[in-house]
């Protein structure tokens, strides 16, 4: 076992108080975690009463283990595996674990909650062992001390408390409520990681039941009698603003029961807030369809405020930014323009990608009942206390009036970050007087902007006589953010090296997107990284895996943000496991491997050509990130991201007319179908003690190149813009 103090968390961080009923609760505090209903178990009975507190882990006198979760699930499965990180260290059979949702409580948790960034095992990982192995320390001292024993004179297995050299039985149940008085231990011994029984075995998800069967989880679902309905539209374009409607007419509708103007705009805004659209007309109804006809009723008048812009326009910006805008962020390594003057071969390319929407799959939505007193919020949220506050300055109310409960999400990808869906049902409830549901239309969503930003990037190599890789460059601009990452590889392999990250300015809003610029990056990277190898007469894989022993051996520069040994690793795992090397008829295969959100991927993606046009039929995965917790939640974790990486840049874009987005539902935007998906994806995990790190979103970007590369091996066409459907000959016209 592993020992660690608890000193810095005695007061703060832990706690331990009597549970109503009998038991015994460990308070903690963590940054993110895992969300679920009540699920009555079969094996133990339920205790008379729970005391529920946020943030506790709960422990009844029947043996039952409660956790009381602060932050939402998104999809990624933390609502199963964040239980199993507590159940292994307090050692408890995992059929005796119930997880409920708390709300949002920042006295109780201490920390932010929300759902984001791939953080939330990595940042709850110390906290939920610490509470686990502290829980499971004070039971033991409790039954030592019935029994007249010391702590090492006793064992446990799933709950039940046994004499080593006895015959002594008791279960957690039975001792809980005397472990209530003991100290807080100085020092906790964790699980080493080879005794793990719970960790590192597939479990199935605890809400699976009830998707399948359609029971009410996501915040679409939730009603509250005498709740009204609520839609709402913003202008049309980016750069108009409201000046009036056909208000009385609108509330003639049939189901209408009121319609006006309101105003979003917060004057301290957040990161999170609504930059655009701030006034908007509101329609409380009965039913959706006849709000939706209201909307289609609606005669507006728009004030055109800022210049519209187009799609033309924006490749303008980013072309005129690669040739003189700002550099905000850079590194420099030697002289990259005396190599590059030196150089036997020059090999320059330029990549691009459009903006994205999120499209969630459940519909924006959010409940609202304020009154001149409080505000009661339930919903979908990723960021349930940047909500809070935004709804508190905006509607004057203070935050200890304010209550937000966060349903299950139908889809996050970075879209309910942003606060302006439940500020917006705050508003309208406080008008109207009533408390409402907000259900935004696809248009809205699709409209509204928070999108994936534009990029475009130039990519320079220069080679040596003995197609040594001598000089890199990288350059990279933005709307509104460039994609260029400084540090990251192949930062350290260069000694001639340059990265530039430049932003251009653009009234269309934007926000995070499932991996924030490693999406686009790793594809044009590792794309270019192949013409590279091609250029030098070397294997893709031999080629980086070169580059990789320099950053091990010799690195350049101190400051580069990756483990060289634990991305080669990935890289040679995949190697392995796809039999890279070995040729298949009518299979093109291409690699790509990536570094984000501190884990390290390589995809081998095989492709081949049905009816002339390329097809992806399966996916080797190889990840590194650390201790895996459940690893089917895990491999679904990197298939979806690989999935949803090739869907996008195949055939997703997002363009403007004149301020207004062209691409409005799902007959103009394209996602991937299930006739287009990979037919088979494999997923390997590197064996590893490291920490867990993040794994959301680090499956999606090495999809992209990976993609580029075995398009080009198949048709030998390359391509260098998103998405690639569009912008390429299908046709093979090479060997």
């Amino acid at each position: 076992m592993t020992k660690i103090r608890t000193h810095y968390n005695r007061r703060s961080f832990l706690k331990v108080s009597a549970a109503a009923g009998g038991g015994m609760l460990i308070g903690f505090s963590w940054f993110t975690g895992c969300t679920s209903d009540k699920k009555i178990k079969n094996k133990v009975a339920i205790p008379n009463e729970w005391f529920e507190i946020n943030g506790y882990i709960k422990i009844g006198d029947t043996g039952m283990v409660t956790i009381y979760s602060p932050n939402p699930e998104i999809g990624q499965n933390v609502r199963t595996s964040m239980p199993m990180i507590v159940a292994e260290e307090l050692d408890v059979d995992w059929d005796n674990v119930v997880v409920e949702q708390g709300a949002l409580d920042e006295d109780a948790f201490k920390n932010p909650q929300f759902a984001g960034g791939s953080l939330s095992i990595k940042l709850s990982w110390n906290a939920l062992r610490m509470a686990g192995a502290t829980g499971r320390r004070m039971l033991l001292e409790a039954a030592a001390k019935e029994w007249g024993l010391v702590i090492s004179d006793l064992k446990v297995d799933k709950g039940v408390i046994k004499e080593k050299n006895g015959e002594r039985v008791i279960s957690y149940g039975e001792i809980a409520s005397k472990a209530v008085g003991i100290e807080i231990p100085e020092e906790i011994e964790l699980k080493d990681s080879n005794d793990f029984k719970l960790i590192g075995n597939s479990k199935k998800n605890v809400d699976g039941e009830k998707i399948v069967k359609g029971k009410p989880l996501f915040g679409l679902d939730f009603k509250r009698e005498g709740m009204q309905l609520a839609m709402i539209q913003h202008p049309p374009a980016f750069g108009m603003k409201l000046k009036d409607f056909n208000e009385d007419y609108i509330k003639s509708m049939p189901g209408i029961v009121d319609a006006f103007v309101i105003d979003t705009e917060i004057k301290d805004k957040a990161w999170c807030d609504e930059k655009s659209f701030f006034q908007l007309i509101a329609i409380v109804g009965k039913s959706t369809w006849q709000l939706i006809k209201a909307k289609e009723a609606i005669k507006a008048n728009w004030e055109v405020i800022s210049e519209f812009e187009n799609s033309d326009l924006h490749a303008k910006y980013l072309e005129n930014a690669l040739v003189s805008g700002e550099v905000n962020e850079s590194r420099k390594d030697g002289n990259p323009e005396t190599a590059f003057n030196k150089a036997t071969k020059v090999i320059e390319r330029t990549y691009s990608s459009p903006f994205l929407p999120h499209n969630t799959l459940e519909p924006m939505n959010f409940f609202a009942h304020v009154t001149e007193n409080d505000a009661e919020l339930i919903g979908p949220t990723q960021t349930p206390k940047a909500l809070e506050d935004a709804v508190s300055k905006l509607l004057n109310l203070p935050v200890e009036n304010i209550s937000v409960n966060m349903t299950r999400m139908g889809g996050g990808f970075g879209r309910r970050l942003y606060t302006h869906f439940g500020v917006e049902a705050a508003v309208i409830s406080k008008k109207a007087g009533t408390p409402i549901k907000l259900i935004y239309t696809r248009e809205d969503d699709m409209t509204q902007g928070t999108y994936k930003p534009a990029y475009q990037s130039i990519y320079k190599a220069g080679l040596d006589e003995n197609n040594n890789l001598i000089a890199f460059s990288a350059k990279g601009a933005g709307l509104p953010e460039g994609p260029v990452f400084p540090n990251r590889f192949p930062a350290g392999t260069i000694d001639n090296y340059l990265a530039e990250k430049i932003d251009v300015v653009t009234n269309v809003t934007t926000g995070a997107w499932r991996a924030p610029r490693s999406h686009f990056t790793a594809g044009a990277e590792q794309a270019f990284l192949d013409e590279i190898a091609e250029l030098a007469g070397k294997d893709p894989i031999d080629f980086r895996l070169e580059l990789f022993d320099r950053a091990i051996n010799s690195p350049v520069g101190e400051n580069n943000d990756y483990d060289a040994e634990r991305y080669a690793g990935v890289l040679k795992l995949v190697k392995e496991k796809s039999n890279w090397g070995q040729s298949i008829a009518g299979i093109h295969r291409g690699v790509a491997a990536y570094f984000c959100h501190d884990s390290y991927v390589a995809e081998v993606v095989d492709v081949v050509l049905e009816n002339g046009k390329a097809k992806v039929k399966k996916v080797w995965c190889a990840v590194d990130c650390g201790i895996v917790i459940n690893p089917d939640a895990a491999i679904n974790m990197i298939q979806g991201g690989v999935i949803d990486g090739i869907g996008h840049a195949m055939y997703s874009q997002l363009t403007f007319d004149s301020g207004a987005p062209n691409e409005t539902n799902f007959d103009r935007y394209q996602l991937i179908r299930l006739s287009q998906a990979p037919d088979d994806i494999e997923v390997f995990f590197v064996d590893s003690n490291v920490d867990p790190t993040g794994l959301g979103e680090p499956g999606l970007p090495p999809a992209v190149g990976a993609l580029a590369n075995a398009i080009y091996q198949a048709t030998g066409q390359r391509v260098y813009k998103q998405p690639f459907a569009n912008n390429m000959a299908l046709e093979k016209v090479v060997g």
